[in-house]
């Protein structure tokens, strides 16, 4: 299964050069929490307040939420040890994970009001929770006491439901819409990675794009269109790089790539079907947003190496992290 990045790591070197267009008219502001060594922003609502994790002097993770004025408050669930914050709604709820002084992770939901509630499904010895709709359900995935993994559905009362794809060995979920719809990824008895639709009544639908190898869906709208990225085999052998995809309501599967890339990945997507993601270039590791037309914009914050957008909101404002030149990671947020 495909791990979820708590903090911006690693650069990558060595591919082909970006040539799509930058819009002038957006504006780029970039920030960190105070204290902060390394910033990772993973989630946006449209009041543009931005959900995320940082990590301090003493390798110590904390949340922080930021709001458009540029305010940022930190906060950690009582007991824990590290803190990863990822999805926000419109009302400000954080969902995330934090780990606790043993060493188990457990899930946390933090209302706008600061108060927490803390949850792990019935059996797990680990819990990551990683996507919060306006309703407050949230989703991820559960370890049990063998070591496998599942996923789960946690309604705004509490409810817990867990859930695997038909011959699942490994379940992980990664986004739900105000439908309650969710979309993951399994590991299946063949040892490719699928990718799956979980509708609100529980039946689950698997899929991959053509010859995928690996499939990862990363971001589901509220349209039920599914934007992921893949790897492929074909007659050649297997790719070690991968491919951006969006999949229609419908069923109907678009693979892409923008200009330059050798290896692209998507993050989020909007109501209007814009995808945020980003691509290994010749010189370094680029934004890009695709429009639902296919036109591609490319971006980068001043002095990154390495930028990597992780949610969009719905008027296309978008919050990622990026690397600077001493391989430092720091917030940003796009404004169209």
């Amino acid at each position: 299964m495909r791990a979820l990045a708590r903090i911006i790591v690693c650069a990558t070197a060595g591919v082909l050069a970006a040539t799509g267009m930058a819009d002038a008219k957006a504006k780029i502001t970039t920030f960190d929490p105070a204290g902060s060594q390394a910033t990772s922003a993973n989630g946006i609502n449209n009041n543009r307040t931005i959900s995320g994790s940082y990590i301090d002097a003493e390798a110590v993770t904390h949340g922080f939420v930021r709001t458009a004025d540029g305010t940022i408050a930190s906060f950690d669930p009582a007991g824990s040890i590290n803190t990863f914050a990822y999805g926000i709604n419109a009302g400000g709820d954080v969902v995330g994970d934090y780990e606790d002084g043993g060493g188990a992770y457990h899930g946390f939901v933090r209302t706008s009001g600061g108060t927490f509630a803390i949850f792990d499904p019935a059996g797990s010895t680990g819990t990551n929770a990683f996507a919060i709709n306006d309703a407050g359900a949230t989703t991820g995935y559960y370890t049990d006491s063998a070591g496998a993994y599942h996923g789960f559905v946690r309604a705004a009362d509490g409810t817990i439901t867990s859930f695997d794809p038909p011959g699942s060995e490994r379940t992980g979920a990664s986004g739900i819409n105000a439908k309650g719809t969710i979309t993951g990824n399994y590991d299946g008895s063949d040892g490719l990675a699928h990718g799956f639709i979980r509708a609100p009544g529980g039946e689950i639908t698997s899929f991959d794009p053509p010859k995928s190898l690996s499939t990862s869906p990363s971001g589901l709208n509220d349209k039920g269109v599914v934007a992921g990225s893949f790897a492929k085999c074909g007659h050649e052998g297997c790719e070690t790089f991968t491919h951006g995809f969006v999949r229609a309501s419908d069923g109907r599967i678009t693979h892409f790539d923008p200009a330059g890339s050798t290896s692209t990945n998507t993050a989020a997507l909007n109501k209007a079907g814009v995808i945020a993601g980003f691509f290994v270039g010749k010189d370094q590791v680029h934004g890009f947003l695709r429009d639902r037309d296919g036109t591609f914009t490319t971006f980068d914050p001043k002095g990154s190496g390495y930028t990597a957008p992780s949610a969009i909101n719905d008027e296309g404002a978008v919050t990622g992290s990026y690397q600077d030149a001493n391989l430092v990671a720091h917030g940003f947020v796009r404004t169209p």
